[in-house]
């Protein structure tokens, strides 16, 4: 601006270079909305602005700042679960069993998942409140002790609102460390922004050069004919400046992964499969010979539906052989589990724990023969959301049926599917699962986690497949967490990132992907 000549600012900007003025410091940009009653983001075109006009100058750092996870947002309401499993104790006065205290807990008013009191034992233990010894709780801590718990749901109350990380006290960083392990606080980089006025600004303000006024940026008809555009300061545009560009799409990277393990399954000769996400238990679980007493067919870890809560079984000769093989084991060579199957448990409508039941559906369409099915889909189970931990996630179940096949055939295939996925090292432990005998464990080598378990398999039983229709087939079961194995392929720490809708996210983790398939293809 040259020699005496007026400048004319909107409201908002001209408040702001006064607020600058008379505070004659930097300030950050959250206490300059303040004074004005506005917030930062409407702020911001102002700031920029004035920084145009060379009136303003802007600082920008970034600090480290400790908020709340969701997770952590419900602890603070409901308290922590070393908290309440402590309130239970205190209320009961009794040594319960691990297993009873959700039920003890109920009773006395507070809810505790069996996932939230292992969290607890384990943090109550390290701090000496609690011993556990053969399964049952004992409260051992003295009134100092129980202090420190309810110091830990204070902290959590204190960062509710957003502390910097260089200003968490010392006493309670390990307890702040603690939390971000359990996903409960995380640690994010915010922008910090400060303004200071420039010494241009404070002449023109002391002259007396720049005022307030009504600015606009487009003339319109009824402005026009009542001449009004008079009394108001039309804007220059700056024609010259290129305007801002659309940023590209980017395709989500775990649907990819996804996309690009179903292309290895189907080159090692495997056909995709479906099934429902509301299964029947009987497919669920009957069909795969497990116990109708399992504890895993119980509400800690089935989704039962309320409405409509049952359905129908058609194929009752497929029934009836399921039934007695549970009951005596039919002509399996079994003996069963010996109890009267319950064929209106076998009913009951489940959200599908597993997609094995897919497995044992294509097992009962297509009988004996030589094939290979695939299936890749959601399941569902009751977990509490956590950086390891969801309730829904994506698993992989594989068959292959022959007649001559063998425990050796199954291991060569999942080494395959290995390879395929990016895994150059692979091993295999004896296991057990419920459902197939011989089974095993396959573990990939990670070269900053080491051996991960990523594939339990084994051949099915008799028990299984005989009351399919199966006679002279062997089937080969596998089944992966594809969630984990995408997590460890791509460096991603938390299972909720794999859905994440932030476009910046996804472009780092689509950037992970395409190094992986890269390194795939260089090989």
């Amino acid at each position: 601006m040259n020699g005496n000549r007026e400048l004319i600012l909107p409201p908002q900007e001209f408040d702001l270079l006064k607020v600058l003025r008379d505070v004659n410091a930097p300030m950050k940009v959250e206490e300059v909305a303040s004074r004005l009653g506005t917030d930062v983001n409407s702020l911001m075109r102002s700031i920029a602005e004035l920084e145009n006009l060379g009136l303003i100058l802007t600082n920008k750092s970034t600090r480290r700042i400790i908020e709340l996870t969701e997770e952590g947002r419900k602890y603070v309401e409901t308290g922590l679960p070393e908290v309440r499993l402590v309130k239970v104790l205190l209320s009961c006065k009794c040594k319960p069993g691990i297993n009873d205290m959700p039920n003890i807990a109920r009773e006395h008013g507070i809810s505790l998942s069996l996932n939230e009191i292992n969290y607890a034992l384990s943090s109550l233990t390290k701090m000496g409140i609690i011993r556990v010894s053969k399964g049952i709780i004992e409260l051992t801590a003295d009134k100092n002790k129980l202090t420190d718990i309810n110091n830990r749901q204070e902290t959590l109350s204190i960062i509710g609102n957003g502390i910097f990380e260089d200003e968490v006290p010392d006493n309670v960083r390990p307890v702040v460390q603690e939390f971000m392990r359990r996903g409960i606080v995380k640690a994010k980089e915010r922008s910090i922004i400060e303004l200071v006025i420039t010494d241009k600004a404070r002449e023109l303000l002391s002259k007396g050069l720049v005022k307030s006024g009504t600015v606009i940026t487009a003339l319109t008809p009824e402005l026009i004919t009542s001449g009004n555009w008079r009394n108001f300061i039309i804007k220059k545009f700056d024609l010259s400046i290129p305007p801002p560009q659309a940023p590209i799409a980017t395709k989500h990277f775990f649907a990819e992964f996804i996309k690009f393990v179903k292309e290895v399954f189907v080159s090692l000769g495997f056909e995709e499969v479906y099934g429902p996400h509301i299964e029947l238990e009987f497919w669920n679980f009957d069909a795969l010979f497990q116990a109708q007493d399992h504890p895993a067919r119980e509400i800690h870890d089935t989704y039962f539906l309320k409405y409509p809560s049952t359905g129908k079984l058609l194929d009752n000769d497929l029934v009836s052989r399921v039934a007695h093989t549970h009951e005596d084991g039919w002509i399996t060579g079994s003996r069963g589990w010996g109890y009267k199957w319950d064929p209106g448990r076998a009913v009951r409508l489940v959200l599908r724990t597993q997609t094995t039941s897919v497995s044992v559906r294509t097992l009962h369409d297509r009988g004996d023969g030589e094939y290979r099915a695939f299936t890749i889909d959601r399941v569902f189970r009751p977990e509490i959301l956590d950086p390891k931990h969801s309730m829904e996630f994506n698993q992989a179940d594989g068959i292959v049926v022959g007649e001559k096949l063998s425990f050796k055939h199954l291991l060569g295939v999942l080494e395959a599917l290995a390879r395929g996925m990016g895994m150059k090292k692979v091993m295999f432990k004896p296991a057990y699962f419920p459902f197939t005998s011989p089974s095993a464990e396959g573990y990939a080598y990670h070269e900053k986690l080491g051996w991960i378990e990523f594939v339990g398999s084994g051949i099915f039983r008799p028990e299984v497949v005989m009351p399919l229709g199966i006679r002279r087939s062997r089937v080969l079961a596998f089944g992966m967490g594809l969630d984990r194995i995408a997590m460890i392929l791509m460096n991603i720490e938390d299972i909720r990132d794999l859905f994440s809708r932030d476009l910046n996210a996804i472009k780092t983790y689509w950037s992970n992907y395409s190094r992986f398939v890269n390194n795939l293809t260089n090989r």
